[in-house]
């Protein structure tokens, strides 16, 4: 088979939506941080929402990006948190999927502490084959090819051989 047509993580993005700033971001900010070993950064209200009690601008959760080793570690650790089960419907036509962990806790070396409570987060995942960088470079950036694209079947059947994932 030819290895620009293997699929791979681009990255990794974790996030946690918290609805509000203040302590309860910077507990979720010192959590995410625990879980990922990388800086966080502030998400960004991008309108306001009376019903929410949010406003245009303000910070209302925080995420972070991973890459390489650091993307695969945090991949394997997460999908073992969902037993390793995912649904079709959390995939996009572009191979691209998400799925949401409800408490932090689950995660290795980290218990409940009643002074910082339980945060959920979305872990969204970026897959891509080799050569997809022609369309995000700034010098020469060319459109993508039609195969080098990955389809949403490509995933699944990544996702099922690599890491052994049950897609329902």
């Amino acid at each position: 088979m030819n290895p620009m047509q293997d699929l791979r993580i681009q990255k990794i993005v974790v996030h946690m939506g918290v609805g509000e700033s203040g302590e309860k971001l910077s507990k979720a900010e010192e959590v995410l941080t625990k879980i990922t070993d990388q800086k966080t950064v502030k998400a960004i209200a991008k309108k306001t929402q009376p019903a929410f009690g949010t406003r245009k601008g303000s910070p209302i959760g925080c995420k972070v990006t991973l890459r390489s080793t650091a993307a695969e570690a945090f991949f394997e650790t997460s999908i073992n948190i969902i037993e390793r089960q995912l649904d079709a419907s959390q995939f996009d036509n572009q191979g691209n999927f998400s799925f949401g962990i409800e408490e932090h806790t689950d995660f290795p070396g980290m218990s409940y502490d009643p002074a910082i409570g339980i945060f959920g987060m979305d872990v969204n995942v970026v897959l891509e084959k080799r050569g997809a960088r022609i369309a995000r470079r700034k010098v020469d950036m060319r459109k993508l090819p039609q195969k080098q694209r990955v389809k949403r079947e490509e995933a699944i059947r990544f996702l099922q051989e690599r890491y052994k994932v049950e897609v329902r």
